[in-house]
């Protein structure tokens, strides 16, 4: 049976015809990682996920990647990395945002930015669906570069920008905090939930995809904290943060965008050095619960400061 390719709202693809519980041909293998480098974003409907399946499938992609986070990985499936919303961890994960009390929204970030070697992609699957809300959302930074003026994509092949790991949303520079307090339990520090202080890690404002080549906005607004050394390039301070402002706002813009809603049987797939994600959160006391495999990712796409020799 042939694949069927149906492009999604804004960004990525629908995409049918395949059993992810079948074994996937050399064939098969090609055609999908084409239409994910192609796409970014994949949908697959209507599958019968077991966590066994949700990993052979994942290693059509790459080789897996286990999470830092042991705690909330399956002890008899380690590659599985479990996001559960409606459980005994929730109080670590409530915000208010606009006096509303919301639990596990994220901002958009690419996974494991803060390290200089992010992963390559992961693959999402519904354990359990939420009654309401708990969408994911997806954002495309190929077709954000390419939306951007010419003056523009010559200042970004000149510039860095660093991005600092800070467990405290409050404190990142380039969120929108219009609103928002901390939970009474949120995390003040890293190793409040068990992970290591990261030193600031230093990207291309642009780069190429290691694969395509394709060119790719390096903004992101979670964590993202500076241009490099600006004044070499013509720029004053004042100058670099009105530049990041108004890339962020440029990323945040809905043509750029994918939001899922979750149906049981739902399998998402995205290519982490080009796509962003956020995810909206939950009401106290939903039950929401995602499985993630993440494809290890084999190139190094920035640089930790200090790190260099």
């Amino acid at each position: 049976m042939s694949l069927t390719v149906k492009p999604l709202a804004n960004i990525g693809a629908e995409i049918s015809g395949v059993n992810i519980n079948e074994p996937v041909s050399e064939a098969l293998a090609e055609e999908l990682k084409a239409l994910w480098y192609e796409y970014g974003v994949l949908l697959i409907r209507g599958q019968k996920v077991t966590p066994e399946s949700q990993i052979a499938f994942s290693r059509t992609f790459g080789p897996l990647e286990m999470h830092p986070l042991k705690a909330t990985t399956s002890e008899a499936n380690p590659e599985l990395f479990v996001l559960e919303n409606g459980g005994d961890k929730d109080a670590y994960a409530t915000a208010f945002y606009n006096g509303e009390k919301i639990v596990g929204r994220l901002d958009w970030h690419i996974d494991l930015h803060y390290t200089g070697k992010p992963n390559h992609g992961a693959l999402l699957t519904a354990v359990t669906v939420a009654a309401e809300d708990g969408l994911t959302g997806f954002g495309d930074l190929a077709m954000a570069y390419d939306a951007l003026d010419d003056d523009t994509k010559a200042l970004l092949e000149k510039l860095e920008v660093a991005y600092c790991f800070s467990m405290q949303r409050r404190h990142m520079r380039y969120v929108d905090v219009q609103g928002y307090e901390p939970g009474p339990h949120s995390p003040r520090k890293p190793a409040d939930v068990g992970l290591p202080d990261f030193p600031d890690a230093v990207y291309p404002a642009a780069h190429r995809h290691p694969v395509t080549g394709r060119k790719v906005l390096g903004i992101v607004e979670q964590f993202l904290d500076r241009v490099i050394t600006p004044q070499k390039f013509g720029l004053s301070n004042d100058e670099s943060i009105e530049l990041l402002e108004r890339l962020v706002a440029h990323t945040r813009k809905p043509e750029f965008h994918y939001f899922h809603t979750w149906a049981e049987g739902d399998l998402v797939l995205w290519d982490n050095w080009r796509i962003m994600h956020c995810t909206t959160g939950t009401k106290p006391g939903v039950r929401r619960v995602i499985n993630r495999t993440t494809i290890e990712g084999n190139a190094v796409l920035g640089r930790v400061l200090g790190a260099e020799v």
